[in-house]
């Protein structure tokens, strides 16, 4: 780990406006959401170009948006104190964590995710943190964990969850074929496939590839409906299963095993266990692939910080009891599995990182 979090580097003027930043979260959280949802931030951003005057009056962002005057003066004051905002000669501009609220692609999947799943559960946190289980999880349904319900959320909730899990994952997999693939195993076990993307990805990479994917049975059906018809899904097939049942045995004989995002999913004793099924599977000469965001292991700060924010979700609304792995815990499960690291490669992506494991 850098040292970046062994030195206080901000003034004191900057630490007590981050500190009332904080203080006031949620409602700073909901206006730059409306900002968004209305479309003022992408009105603002627009008038900045062009040959007239720069941003918009008060009557124009409540004319673009269908608000109130009053709202909109709610809003922009918000807005403008919280640092997203300028106001020059009586209009409105964004600032440049206006823009890269509005222009950075991973900032509205974690928006929406934090929004439609989290935001009424996270009042629950302190009392998930107490009894080790995932307390506001009941404000999206009556599940132990979040996955037993991904298939039984609203629509707008579902797709809020999968856009942020997807949009961390798909990006990487331009980068990670080919080293997958670079030993030409003709046979993949995908555990945790969700529904199916890695999977069809892999059977357009190589056509003679076949994937077993083994996640829940209520996954396994979404899966199936979500390849139904698509180029390569008569070599994808599903195995239904509950990894989290010590019984369930991980199937053998595969060339890879790939895990992405899954281990995560784990308090550190279930990963445990889980590796160790996966190390019995596996046949001579067989890799055993793990892709996840490893909080300590990033380029840039904000990748840190969303990161580490990330396992406040799986505290109070996935499982109670799992994390976004801190990379030496990590290592150390792979060792205490029987398992062994063959090579790392970071930067995968929006920060992933690609362990390669043999026994």
């Amino acid at each position: 780990m850098d040292d970046r979090y062994s030195k206080d580097r901000l003034s004191a003027q900057i630490a007590q406006q981050l500190a009332h930043m904080i203080a006031f979260g949620p409602e700073v959280f909901q206006v730059t959401r409306i900002m968004l949802e209305k479309g003022i931030f992408k009105a603002l951003d627009e008038s900045s170009h062009g040959d007239g005057p720069k941003g918009l009056t008060l009557s124009q962002v409540s004319e673009k948006s269908g608000l109130s005057l009053y709202a909109c003066k709610v809003l922009l004051e918000s807005s403008l104190t919280a640092g997203t905002l300028l106001l020059r000669n009586g209009r409105f501009l964004l600032s440049k964590v206006g823009w890269f609220l509005l222009n950075d692609p991973m900032v509205r999947p974690d928006i929406e995710f934090n929004h439609d799943i989290n935001y009424k559960g996270l009042f629950h946190l302190q009392e998930a943190m107490e009894k080790a289980e995932p307390s506001g999880l009941r404000e999206l349904g009556p599940w132990p964990t979040i996955y037993e319900g991904l298939s039984s959320l609203a629509p707008r909730e579902q797709k809020s969850w999968f856009a942020f899990d997807h949009f961390y994952s798909d990006v990487s997999f331009d980068e990670v074929l080919p080293l997958v693939f670079s030993r030409k195993p003709s046979t993949l076990l995908d555990i945790g496939g969700n529904t199916g993307r890695f999977a069809l990805r892999c059977t357009a990479f190589d056509p003679e590839v076949e994937v077993t994917i083994l996640d829940l049975p209520q996954q396994i059906g979404l899966m199936e409906e979500n390849i139904k018809g698509k180029e390569g899904s008569s070599r994808i097939h599903g195995l239904g299963g509950n990894l989290l049942s010590e019984n369930t045995a991980v199937p053998e004989g595969f060339d890879v095993v790939w895990m992405s995002q899954f281990l995560d999913c784990f308090s550190e004793e279930q990963v445990l266990s889980i590796l160790r099924r996966v190390a019995a599977s596996l046949k001579e000469g067989a890799s055993v692939f793990i892709m996840e965001t490893l909080w300590d292991r990033q380029k840039y700060a904000a990748a840190s910080f969303d990161i580490a924010q990330t396992s406040v979700y799986f505290t109070a609304m996935a499982n109670g009891n799992s994390k976004m792995f801190y990379s030496e815990d990590l290592f150390a499960l792979i060792a205490d599995s029987g398992l062994r690291v063959a090579e790392i490669k970071d930067g995968i992506g929006e920060g992933h990182s690609l362990i390669r494991c043999v026994r």
